[in-house]
């Protein structure tokens, strides 16, 4: 059995244009599919499910799997006080490189279910670092990137609503996203009088996306807009209107 990969890398140049993901799902040879990415040294080979270098550490899913239980009255005395070791830190860290592949993988495949499925992941571990993480400059080390992953989900969310021929949907998820990373300048970047906050630039990218599909479906205001002024103009009689049209949408997309 040959062992190198000089037909995989030879019949596939990596030649990418800037800020391109060269990413493919293929077959393996057991049937599963698998997901490949070329890079400038060869090629990474993820799992399309699970932890994407396929392993399951302690027998868990994925290591956020394992440090939840390990971090719960089960798994430890300690409870809500306990706090992630260096090993626990360094493999947490493994375990963000692998999805941060992966969701960008999905990303440039227009993959965005499973881009938002990674993205979550992501999100999930962050949250367990901001709550049991060793120390300040580790959990910051991974906080400065929190913006980075929402602006991705909330672009595959609006990307995938448009797939499905919904603009309003799109421009929620805009919206959401960037109320999302403001929320995460104030409770995270402006506590800590930082200045090279990333959230800006990607707050910018969000609002002109959510422009450009109100010109090009001539969206004025979303149902959920309509409502969010009802509410504050205390219009409840409106606003119960306008929660029926949500619902009765609701159900004729699903």
């Amino acid at each position: 059995m040959r062992k190198d990969l000089d037909d995989v890398i030879q019949g596939w140049p990596y030649d990418p244009e800037p800020g391109e993901v060269l990413a493919r799902e293929v077959r393996a040879r057991d049937g599963r599919n698998v997901l490949q990415i070329r890079i400038e040294l060869g090629v990474l080979q993820l799992e399309v499910a699970g932890r994407p270098d396929g392993s399951r550490p302690h027998g868990a899913s994925t290591y956020l799997d394992y440090l939840r239980y390990h971090a719960s009255s089960k798994g430890t005395d300690q409870g809500p006080n306990w706090t992630m070791s260096q090993h626990h830190c360094v493999e947490a860290d493994r375990e963000f490189v692998q999805f941060y592949h992966r969701r960008m993988a999905w990303l440039s495949l227009r993959r965005y279910e499973l881009a938002i499925r990674d993205s979550d992941h992501t999100l999930s571990l962050m949250d367990f670092v901001r709550r049991h993480g060793s120390d300040e400059d580790y959990i910051a080390s991974h906080e400065q990137f929190r913006g980075l992953v929402q602006f991705h989900r909330a672009q595959a969310l609006a990307a995938m609503s448009l797939e499905r021929r919904r603009p309003e949907e799109a421009i929620d998820a805009l919206r959401d996203g960037v109320e999302r990373l403001l929320a995460h300048q104030r409770s995270w970047w402006e506590e800590r009088d930082a200045t090279d906050s990333p959230n800006p630039s990607l707050i910018e990218q969000l609002r002109l996306n959510e422009q450009e599909i109100r010109r090009n479906f001539a969206v004025e205001k979303t149902l959920r807009e309509q409502l969010d002024e009802a509410v504050a103009r205390e219009d409840y009689e409106l606003a119960a209107r306008i929660r029926d049209q949500i619902r009765a949408q609701a159900k004729s997309l699903r």
